[in-house]
């Protein structure tokens, strides 16, 4: 399996991680660690020095706001660099300002707090981290190199050179520690924290959860449309069908064709009713959850027991997420388990709806692959509800799930 750090594939394979490029991400990462550190060290030097000279005018202000916006930028390379040695991206933890516009951007940054925090790892590394940086190479590189090539005589130029090397061999080992270490304390202060992604993830759940209540609404408004519309005409021209009939001569060849078209409209009427069914079914929102769930037993290839005892009756939303969860369980165990029976039971524990879908079938199910399942799960998140799925081969199968139903459902 690849590793996804340098830390990784040291403890995973000691051996094998000497002929890996890991040894000299982890250098180019310690190397350009110095390199950002004098640079950005001269940078800030340069602004601090003119800040101060010029504060008594307004050149001087905008040199020391430079300076305390500098860490957004070595944050941002430093999460760039830190892909050397871990694979895995560190996500920007700075918002889009409301506005377009200089000044939004700056007023957004001076309020976020990350934008300090970068700050002050921009300091710490500046103060410490390159200098540890330098001091780690120096130690692991040049050491041995300068005990290899500077020997006191003659006589000492075999020992001293066999000395050095042996102090160069562990030196893969050495840098790619300390850069794990490094690329773990720099994920650690500039990856975003959960109170700061807290509103980002809060706007990202509820605009899932307006995208889920607009779907269900289309779909209502379908099911209105479809039942009240193409249904109702439907039937109305069966109606005349059959009134056409009773003035046609019995056996008669305009008989035959008007009974022929009357069969295929009852057939057209079937499928329409199934697919108003699929769409919003109408004992859902008329009866609830536990008549719905009966109806879809009724309707599956296999035998269902169904077992919902429901105090209430539940939000909306979180009747139509089970009620759809419940169908495409029972799709997939007429489709995929080839079990004789299945067992749909429900029960309401506070404010958590608990639904469990089980079949005496093989077993085997994978919600990772392709079964419908992943679809439903996140049509659960919507709602902070989650599924567990146990399908060891041989079966049985077991689909566990919990759907909060508290007021804000």
């Amino acid at each position: 399996m690849h590793a996804r750090t340098a830390w990784q594939a040291l403890a995973q394979r000691p051996l094998r991680f000497l002929t890996s490029a890991w040894p000299w991400r982890s250098l180019a990462y310690l190397v350009s660690g110095v390199l950002l550190g004098g640079f950005v060290g001269a940078v800030v030097l340069t602004l601090a020095a003119a800040g101060l000279i010029l504060l008594i005018v307004l050149v001087g202000v905008l040199l020391i706001l430079a300076l305390l916006l500098s860490g957004v930028y070595v944050a941002r390379f430093e999460r760039w660099r830190l892909r050397l040695v871990d694979l895995d991206p560190a996500p920007d933890p700075h918002r889009a300002p409301r506005q377009p516009g200089v000044r939004a951007w700056v007023d957004t940054r001076l309020r976020e707090p990350a934008t300090w925090r970068e700050l002050g790892f921009t300091a710490l590394s500046l103060v410490g981290l390159w200098w540890m940086d330098l001091g780690v190479l120096f130690g692991a590189l040049a050491v041995p190199v300068i005990v290899m090539a500077s020997p006191l005589d003659d006589s000492d130029v075999t020992g001293l050179f066999f000395l050095g090397l042996l102090l160069l061999l562990p030196a893969p080992y050495t840098i790619t520690a300390w850069a794990g270490a490094r690329a773990a304390f720099t994920r650690a202060v500039l990856a975003p924290r959960d109170d700061e992604l807290g509103a980002q993830l809060s706007e990202v759940r509820a605009s899932r959860a307006r995208l889920a209540d607009a779907f269900a609404l289309e779909r209502r408004r379908i099911e209105r449309d479809l039942h009240d519309g193409a249904q109702q005409r439907l039937v109305s021209l069966s109606v005349q069908l059959g009134l056409a009939r009773l003035d046609a001569e019995p056996g008669s060849a305009m008989d035959r064709h008007l009974a022929g078209a009357q069969e295929q409209v009852t057939l057209t009427l079937q499928e329409l009713r199934a697919l108003i069914r699929g769409v919003h079914p109408q004992v859902l929102t008329d009866h609830g959850l536990a008549d719905a769930v009966g109806e879809l037993a009724t309707l599956s290839a296999v035998p269902v027991r169904v077992d919902i005892r429901l105090p209430r009756r539940l939000p909306p939303a979180v009747e139509v997420t089970a009620y759809y969860v419940v169908a495409e369980a029972l799709a997939n165990v007429a489709k995929h388990s080839g079990a004789r029976q299945a067992e749909v039971t429900g029960r309401l524990h506070t404010d958590l709806l608990v639904l469990e879908i089980r079949d005496d079938g093989t077993g085997g199910a994978d919600a990772a692959a392709g079964s419908g399942l992943t679809g439903l799960a996140d049509r659960l998140a919507t709602l902070d509800g989650r599924m567990r799925l146990s399908s060891p081969a041989g079966g049985p199968t077991l689909l566990h799930v919990e759907v909060p139903c508290h007021s804000g459902s």
